[in-house]
């Protein structure tokens, strides 16, 4: 068998054994050798198979300590960076995108001191829409110094979500939700009453530790979004 087929397999046994037993919560495992010499595969494949599990949130690893099966599953919420287009015409909706403003400025205190050192960035603010009702603000800055091709584009049919998505990738993001109270591009744009509560996401996005993105979504009355782990 190869190698990718054994730690598949070594993995899934593992799982067998925490959630059906023998091997309860609290269950210190055998080492990576022994349980290399019972499976007859490599030590580094034990290891992989264990570590994948450990990222499932069943088993506790730590150096000099052992591994041991979690007293309660540590679980992990995983989040899709979405496309408007695809969450609105999901629901049957037509989707429509506007260009509000557009401008290359000196990146402000608080971005730097969030994103790192900036010299340059392109500030974008669109409005996307389902069935001509405003659905979200994208309030959006990229990183020209990491980016710098950015700067060419015009952004007035494109929004910049999907362009960078089909751009660059990314090795990091970090993704904070918060109550605020509307201000005067909710008001505006989203038809929220002065000072209401507005759902916000904030996303920022890194490649190979260089910043490229920081967006603020912010959503219309009633915008849901739910996870699954």
């Amino acid at each position: 068998m190869s190698d990718i087929t054994t730690y598949r397999e070594v993995q899934a046994e593992i799982v067998r054994r925490i959630t059906d037993g023998p091997w309860g919560p609290g269950t210190l495992l055998p080492g990576e050798v022994e349980l290399a010499a019972e499976f007859g595969c490599s030590r580094t494949t034990i290891n992989r198979a264990l570590r994948e599990v450990s990222d499932l949130g069943l088993l506790d690893r730590r150096r000099k300590a052992g591994t041991r099966v979690r007293m309660a599953p540590v679980r992990q919420a995983r989040f899709e960076i979405p496309l408007a287009r695809a969450e609105i015409e999901a629901t049957g909706a037509a989707y429509a995108y506007r260009l509000l403003q557009r401008a290359i400025e000196q990146g402000p205190d608080w971005l730097t001191a969030h994103m790192g050192p900036l010299d340059r960035v392109l500030h974008i603010l669109c409005l996307h829409s389902a069935d001509g009702v405003p659905y979200q603000i994208e309030d959006r800055w990229i990183n020209l110094g990491a980016l710098p091709q950015a700067a060419d584009q015009d952004f007035a049919a494109t929004s910049p979500n999907e362009w960078l998505v089909a751009t660059v990738p990314f090795s990091q993001v970090e993704i904070s939700f918060q109550a605020v109270s509307a201000g005067p591009d909710e008001v505006t744009h989203l038809g929220h009453s002065p000072a209401a509560p507005v759902f916000r996401v904030e996303r920022t996005t890194w490649w190979q530790g260089a910043a490229i993105t920081h967006v603020r979504l912010s959503h219309r009355a009633g915008y849901r979004m739910t996870t699954r782990y």
